[in-house]
């Protein structure tokens, strides 16, 4: 269950996702209402939060949509920690959590800040401009993976930490990827190419210099928009630290263009980019982890 929860000025959903205002809920001079027993709202947790922490003076309407298969507490915890490390990089915009917990009719929620999107996606300049400034400002000192595991869509997504780029992409995403259509298909033609791949991989690295950075994760089209400024907005992430290029695994699907990548590169201006060679069987590899993933 999603409801949409109208706080005064401020549009909220739960249950399946929350939002929570970025501008002030309570107008000046403003008189609150006398609020309800804390016990009487315990039986609703995304109520009290919004009431007690949201400092919200009344919810006036619930409105009831569809959250699909992603609805997990685990779910929404990796979501609201991938979220949180995409804003404390204080560079492209995404919706701040506040709050995730289960529901004690079944279920969970998250609650998050409400961004009042526009009509299109934003400047894909721009959209490349932060991308790449949240790339370059977050780095791990962990190496590649994350504190969770998450989800990409609803497909597990296995954040072991390793110190060698290598090694985490072959074992937790194109090796992991190739189990799981092995076991869901049972073909195991593909599974035995894919470890083939993964044994002469190595070589596609060489030279490239890797620095692991914070990673959206499941940057396609339906992730992406813009607040009603025109800024880009990107949200519902996959997130963990890996190789930058990683990141366009779903440009198939993202509708980059020219600005955004010559806006990204410039942006980056990393070494790496010097050395041309073994690009294409990287992009190659990249697409085809994701594409076993949708």
């Amino acid at each position: 269950m999603l409801a949409k929860q109208h706080l005064g000025h401020g549009v909220f959903s739960s249950s399946s996702s929350s939002f929570f205002p970025s501008r002030p809920l309570r107008p000046p001079k403003t008189i609150l209402p006398k609020l309800s027993p804390m016990a009487a709202l315990s039986e609703d947790p995304i109520k009290e939060w919004i009431i007690t922490q949201g400092k919200a003076t009344q919810i006036t309407r619930i409105s009831p949509v569809g959250g699909g298969c992603i609805n997990r507490p685990s779910m929404f915890e990796g979501e609201a920690l991938g979220l949180s490390a995409m804003y404390d990089t204080k560079s492209i915009r995404v919706p701040r959590p506040f709050k995730v917990g289960p529901l004690p009719s079944g279920g969970s929620f998250i609650i998050m800040e409400y961004i009042e999107f526009g009509s299109s996606r934003g400047d894909q300049s721009v959209l490349g401009k932060k991308l790449a400034e949240m790339h370059k400002a977050s780095k791990s000192n962990k190496g590649f993976g994350f504190d969770v595991d998450n989800t990409i869509g609803s497909t597990p997504q296995i954040n072991t930490w390793s110190t060698d780029w290598v090694e985490f992409f072959a074992e937790h995403r194109l090796g992991y990827q190739l189990k799981l259509a092995r076991e869901q298909y049972g073909d195991s033609t593909i599974y035995e190419k894919g470890q083939r791949l993964i044994k002469n991989m190595g070589a596609l690295f060489e030279n490239v210099i890797i620095e692991p950075c914070l990673l959206h994760g499941d940057l396609w089209s339906g992730n992406i928009s813009s607040d009603k400024n025109g800024e880009p907005v990107i949200l519902d992430p996959a997130c963990y630290y890996g190789h930058n290029e990683a990141e366009f695994g779903m440009s198939w699907c993202a509708g980059f263009g020219g600005s955004f990548y010559n806006s990204y590169f410039e942006g980056i201006a990393l070494e790496v980019y010097e050395h041309e060679k073994g690009r294409d069987g990287l992009n190659f590899i990249f697409r085809g982890t994701s594409n076993f993933s949708v």
